[in-house]
């Protein structure tokens, strides 16, 4: 009988603070520039410098963690954890080992089986590493080190994902509640938001688990999802061959769909952790923490409550808009400006995810004015233009935000109300179909939509669909 096996899964996520300067000097942390130009003594390790902690890294810290319920540690410090390698300027990051900012956490997903709790082991943190270029035409390794020093937080849960499904929406979970809070964009192909997956298996019902690995370098949620298959076939294969499983850390090639062994990981890896001297404790007190939960903005939970009583639109448009907060802000701030909540929604739900799909864009990409969303619903409210001329001006205003006043004027786009050159065309097309009136005529109904069609592409699209119709029907009867 085949060995039926399970897979349990914990992740090591970092998700990088969008602070304006680093966590312990004063330079920028904005994405790109020069490499080496966000630098200074401090961020790039020399001799004698000292680090002066960001305070609003540590309270995004704090409102994550209580968002997340975990417990804030009231007094919490800072360790350095020593290793040497190119891209870490001092040979030790800042980092904290013994009293994380936050411990003994959860968030609640759904996912398969419906809701479920993934636990926080604790959450903690630090500053990041540079970055190693690799040149391969001069075959050789650049280090810029504008990222050493911007901060991150790293979230490590226990092992109580089962499956790629519970990884992917656990992540969803975090990057969602990061991004209401403000505290980070969470953009996975900038690094701002990263995941190590420590993976095993082990047959159903065994009370121990087996022998993890940790896997490296993913960076969308597609590759974590094929990275945990393809670790999963892989340990079963090696145990269903007798093999045993080996403690290491992989990296997962997402061209290749295939990973591959970095190094070996001891149980105990020796970093020789120790108290960072040159910074002092961190004292947290109950005002600060009643501060930070008084500054919380309004999370989903929220929204979708007050969305119901504000704007009257179904439960699961009103869903798929919250899951991210530059969607519900677009939707917010497009119906203040028009104030029509359901027709807002109806834009963003159909044209707008359809558009965002040809794309392959997310939320967080969208760089339309809502604004100029609220002009078109008012034009085609006006009868200034019919709905298919409107979904042609949006999606100029989606790919370039175009003023849809301005560009409807100047392509000539507004609808034809003129019965006499309306008149003329219908005419033309009843002649020029005999077929189709004498169908319709017979009692197809049918018909009238090809002659309508007709007459729509002879007005190329701007006529109004209501009087072409009803002006159809009375010619017809004649």
């Amino acid at each position: 009988m085949t060995k039926q096996y399970e897979t349990v899964i914990g992740l090591e996520v970092h998700i990088e603070l969008a602070t304006k300067t680093k966590i312990f000097c004063g330079c920028s942390t904005e994405f790109g520039g020069t490499p080496n130009t966000h630098t200074c003594p401090v961020c790039t390790g020399m001799p004698g410098s000292l680090p002066v902690l960001n305070k609003q890294v540590v309270e995004y810290a704090m409102a994550l963690g209580l968002v997340t319920n975990c417990r804030i540690t009231q007094v919490c410090k800072f360790d350095r954890k020593n290793y040497f390698y190119p891209d870490n300027p001092q040979n030790y990051q800042i980092s904290q080992l013994y009293l994380p900012i936050a411990r003994d956490g959860y968030v609640e997903i759904e996912a398969g089986n419906g809701k479920k709790k993934v636990r926080i082991h604790e959450m903690h943190m630090e500053e990041d590493a540079g970055k190693l270029v690799h040149d391969e035409w001069d075959d050789t390794s650049l280090v810029d080190y504008n990222r050493s020093g911007v901060p991150l937080v790293e979230i490590v849960s226990e092992p109580d994902m089962r499956s790629a499904d519970e990884v992917i929406a656990y992540l969803e979970k975090l990057r969602m509640i990061a991004q209401y809070l403000g505290v980070s964009d969470c953009k996975l192909q900038e690094g701002s938001m990263r995941a190590d997956v420590n993976l095993s298996v082990r047959e159903v019902g065994a009370e121990t688990f087996g022998t993890r690995t940790e896997m490296k370098n993913l960076n969308s949620f597609k590759a974590i999802a094929h990275a945990i298959e393809g670790e999963r076939t892989r340990q079963i294969e090696l145990l269903d061959a007798g093999k045993e499983v080996v403690q290491e850390t992989r990296r997962w090639d997402d061209n290749k769909e295939h990973s591959y062994a970095m190094r070996s990981k001891e149980d105990a890896q020796d970093y020789r952790y120790f108290p960072e001297p040159d910074l002092v404790p961190i004292v947290i007190s109950d005002e600060w923490i009643a501060e930070v939960k008084a500054r919380q903005p309004e999370l989903r939970t929220e929204k979708l409550e007050r969305y119901k009583k504000e704007f009257d639109i179904p439960r699961y448009d009103a869903e798929i808009i919250t899951e991210s907060k530059k969607m519900a802000d677009v939707f917010e701030e497009t119906t203040a400006a028009c104030g029509k909540p359901k027709k807002v929604a109806n834009w963003l739900m159909v044209e707008t995810l359809r558009l965002m799909k040809d794309h392959g864009m997310e939320a967080e990409d969208l760089a339309f004015s809502p604004v100029n969303l609220a002009k078109l619903i008012d034009l085609v409210d006006a009868g200034t233009i019919n709905s298919s001329v409107a979904k042609k001006v949006f999606e100029k205003i989606f790919t370039d935000d175009v003023d849809p006043e301005k560009y409807v004027e100047e392509k000539g786009l507004k609808m034809v109300n003129d019965e006499g050159a309306l008149k003329e065309t219908i005419d033309k097309v009843i002649a020029s179909n005999p077929q189709a009136v004498a169908d319709y005529k017979g009692g197809k109904e049918k018909a009238l939509g090809a002659l309508m069609g007709q007459t729509m592409r002879a007005m190329k699209g701007k006529a109004n669909p209501g009087i072409v119709t009803q002006m159809l029907k009375e010619m017809l009867q004649d």
